[in-house]
């Protein structure tokens, strides 16, 4: 790749193509060779990325721009670029891949006009390596990485500008110019190595840089381009990668030696796609392996080779590689060097400067028709290969599958897979990831307290609460930890120390709406309802929307006895969810104690429209049509609710006293004797069995289960 001599020297290489075919079959192409992607579901951290329910209104969208932490990283015109698209199709995903696939062809399409303004051989075959290496499919086939596709977009567009500017010097190219620099930055700050790299390239093209022509224009972008990169340091150092202690803990040397090896890993793969994954292995860094220094000593040697040889057009390349990949060689600390130091995503921009160098190679060779074909060929494999590989990333769990396979020891493969299929509803499957995700890396804590909600799923609940244990010693401060571990201590029939944890989630952070409405559910449990009702209220005033904290303080207030303010909270969740039979079964309890016993009907009769097979509201309804007198009617819900719930004591007791009324003697006793011998501490099964057996002529036996129910409940 050499420079031109002169402009008046310059002869543009000219594509066996015009450029509108170029484009169009580098579109063609690179639909093809992704296409599978499409179909592809949100994968790890895309939720973070699709616009949040919070962010979805104009304000949200300014604070998309205005308050940094709002979204996982300070890119604020990539994120509004998610806004529009959710306001098109919400949260299916097949738009937000085919916006990354055009993105792709698009950046493609820019470099190659770059590449040809710039004179550089071979403009066409470089745009088309960058548009099908399977060394992108990280970026194009993941929704996340937008970032990467929207960047290289405004990245190409304004070196194009820019290159116009430089060679009309007009203020309005220069304008347009940094105005797709500073959205270039906005949507990725990786995008501020652009001014070295046009001043690189700027001493490739004309032998020397000059103060008026070279260094004065781009001085501005140079300012811009470090307040980014500050920028984007301080935000990820805040927001995204505090109290990660250890992780990003290497001198000065180590980092130097990392970088090197980065730099090697990175090309070998542009040279040899094979065996590309989600997640690379960690490296250990150790300046006491000599092997481990020849990485960073080969990079200084070949620079320095080039530089002897006068190889400007390789050096450039090798330059602007280099400097493109400076953000991602371990100098600056980012969130992902906590599982591996390197992803295929992060050398996405840096790539086009090798294909750039392969193309101008390969342009040397295009003279033959075999040369052509050879390259035709390189092309279509290349292509197949992404195709292949963009497959994989159609679903989490074929992602972390496919990275375990070639990567068994990633940690974070195994955690994510395990929470997967947690969420899948696939319990079982998932226990034993979570597990072996702790046995390499035994303090994750997200780990500890997926696998011990795995458990809790499972019914596994005396194994579930040492990791829950676990994790509050990991991360005493964690107020999910407690929370989860409270409803372990709960399930385990440990109340008070379930309590003790919710308190604890609940001073680490008041505003827990979850933790508040755990705590009042342990609360009631243990008869504690004048405190349950202040915490159900906490939990409804952090959460109003949140139906099940009205339905838990309908039923702390209506234990306290306190019927007008339980029926108004019961009604209150009804209107946030009207489909909630446990809620309707509730608000016709009061009804029903209020003396309201037609809106008592209407509402255990709408709780089992809702579900059928509910023997509570059965139960209840029954107790209605009693004090009603539509006795036919009662023994219907009561005979209903005893064949959906056999062991229920209530229901027993209550079919045996309408079965007596209704003068079915011989089936009362038997029902009043299963009340009492599912609860015999029950005065009301003993009184229910005694009526049965006054009716039968068995009076003794009537006068002893009277006698046991006074004893139970002498007020009676």
């Amino acid at each position: 790749m050499k420079p031109p001599a002169s402009p008046a020297d310059q002869a543009p290489d000219r594509p066996p193509l015009p450029a509108p075919w170029v484009w169009a079959l580098l579109l063609a192409a690179t639909l093809l060779a992704y296409w599978p992607a499409v179909a592809g579901g949100l994968l790890w951290d895309d939720p973070a990325h699709v616009t949040r329910p919070d962010l979805r209104s104009l304000a949200g969208l300014g604070r998309i721009w205005l308050e940094p932490g709002a979204t996982q990283q300070y890119y604020p015109l990539l994120h509004s670029a998610f806004w529009i698209e959710h306001r098109w199709w919400g949260d299916a995903t097949p738009g937000y891949h085919l916006v990354n696939i055009l993105l792709h062809a698009v950046a493609a399409g820019l470099l190659f006009q770059v590449l040809r303004r710039l004179a550089v051989p071979g403009a066409a075959v470089a745009a088309a390596l960058f548009a099908l290496h399977p060394v992108g499919v990280e970026s194009v086939a993941w929704i996340s990485e937008q970032k990467n596709t929207l960047s290289a977009v405004l990245c190409f567009a304004a070196a194009l500008a820019y290159l116009r500017f430089d060679g009309r010097r007009r203020r309005s190219d220069y304008v347009l110019a940094t105005v797709l620099f500073v959205a270039a930055l906005l949507a990725k700050s990786v995008t501020a190595t652009l001014p070295a790299a046009l001043l690189v390239v700027f001493w490739w093209r004309d032998g020397r840089l000059t103060w008026r022509q070279h260094w004065r224009p781009l001085l501005p972008w140079l300012g811009l381009g470090v307040a980014a990169g500050i920028g984007t340091a301080v935000v990820e150092r805040l927001y995204v990668i505090a109290d990660q202690g250890s992780a990003y803990d290497l001198s000065a040397l180590q980092r130097v030696l990392l970088a090197g090896r980065i730099v090697w890993f990175y090309l070998g793969k542009l040279a040899w796609p094979a065996d590309l994954v989600f997640i690379y292995p960690r490296w250990t860094i150790d300046a006491a392996v000599p092997w481990q220094w020849l990485p960073a000593l080969a990079v200084v040697a070949v620079l320095a080779a080039l530089a002897w040889t006068r190889r400007r057009g390789a050096l450039t390349a090798a330059l602007v590689y280099g400097g493109t990949l400076f953000p991602a060689l371990g100098f600056v600390e980012v969130f992902p060097f906590r599982y591996s130091y390197v992803a295929d995503h992060f050398q996405y921009l840096a790539a086009p400067a090798v294909f750039a160098l392969a193309g101008a190679g390969l342009a040397r060779l295009l003279a033959g028709r075999t040369a052509r074909l050879a390259a035709g060929l390189l092309l279509a494999g290349l292509g197949l290969l992404a195709r292949h590989q963009a497959g994989i990333y159609r679903d989490a769990e074929t992602l972390y599958r496919a990275t375990l396979a070639r990567n068994p020891g990633c940690w974070l493969a195994e955690y994510n897979l395990g929470t997967t299929l947690d969420a899948a509803g696939r319990t079982a499957e998932a226990i034993p990831h979570l597990q072996r995700a702790l046995e390499l890396k035994p303090d994750l804590s997200g780990a500890l307290n997926n696998l011990g909600l795995a458990l809790l799923h499972a019914g596994r609940v005396s194994d579930a609460l040492p990791p829950l244990e676990r994790l509050v010693r990991v991360d005493p401060r964690l107020p999910s930890g407690h929370c989860n571990l409270g409803t372990a201590l709960r399930a385990a029939h440990r109340p008070e120390a379930a309590i003790a944890e919710y308190e604890t989630a609940l001073r680490l952070d008041p505003e827990y709406a979850d933790a508040a409405y755990d705590l009042g559910v342990a609360l009631a449990d243990v008869g504690r309802n004048a405190e349950a009702v202040a915490r159900f209220r906490q939990a409804t005033r952090l959460e109003p929307e949140f139906s099940p904290a009205w339905y838990g303080l309908g039923s702390s207030l209506q234990a306290l006895g306190r019927l007008p303010e339980a029926a108004a909270a019961d009604e209150a969740a009804l209107r946030r969810q009207p489909d909630y039979p446990e809620v309707l079964n509730n608000l016709g309890g009061v009804q029903r104690d209020l003396g309201r016993l037609p809106d008592a009907v209407a509402s255990f009769s709408r709780a089992l429209r809702l579900r059928p097979d509910y023997p509570d509201a059965h139960n209840n309804l029954g107790t209605v049509y009693a004090l009603s007198d539509r006795l036919p009617e009662a023994l219907a819900e009561f005979e209903a609710a005893v064949r959906l719930d056999p062991a229920s004591a209530g229901a027993q007791c209550n079919l045996a006293r309408a079965l007596a009324l209704a003068g079915r003697v011989p089936e009362a006793i038997a029902h009043g004797e299963a009340a009492v011998r599912l609860r015999p501490d029950l005065a009301a099964a003993h009184l229910a069995l005694a009526a049965a057996l006054a009716r039968a002529g068995r009076s003794a036996e009537a006068d002893a289960e009277a006698a046991a129910a006074r004893r139970l409940q002498p007020d009676r």
